[in-house]
């Protein structure tokens, strides 16, 4: 079980096929960082411009724009793309994985 994020949260359902519901961090901008640090699990924490691609929805986006959600008692790093295809933390890849998949 992690600990509360001592943000609010708002209550937010994933999908339609039957996943749970999850709570989602509001998150300050000027806390993205510090909340960055604390949940990456992976050696060399990117910086908040810097853009990653998702595997799950194929698409890219910038560090800054992650969401933490909370469901089952644990805090997730996700995607911007969470609540319409999934991808977590351990699907983000670098920028140009997309760019190398249609070549």
């Amino acid at each position: 079980m992690d600990e509360i994020l001592r943000f609010p949260r708002e209550v937010r359902q994933r999908d339609g096929r039957g996943r749970p519901t999850s709570e989602e961090y509001i998150i300050p901008k000027n806390e993205k960082r510090k909340v960055l640090e604390l949940l990456y699990p992976f050696p060399g924490i990117p910086a908040l411009d810097e853009e990653r691609f998702d595997l799950h929805e194929e698409r890219k986006f910038k560090i800054a724009e992650f969401k933490v959600v909370r469901e089952d008692d644990m805090n997730y790093l996700v995607s911007p793309y969470y609540y319409e295809s999934g991808g977590t933390v351990i699907d983000w890849m670098p920028a140009d994985f997309g760019d190398e998949q249609k070549a």
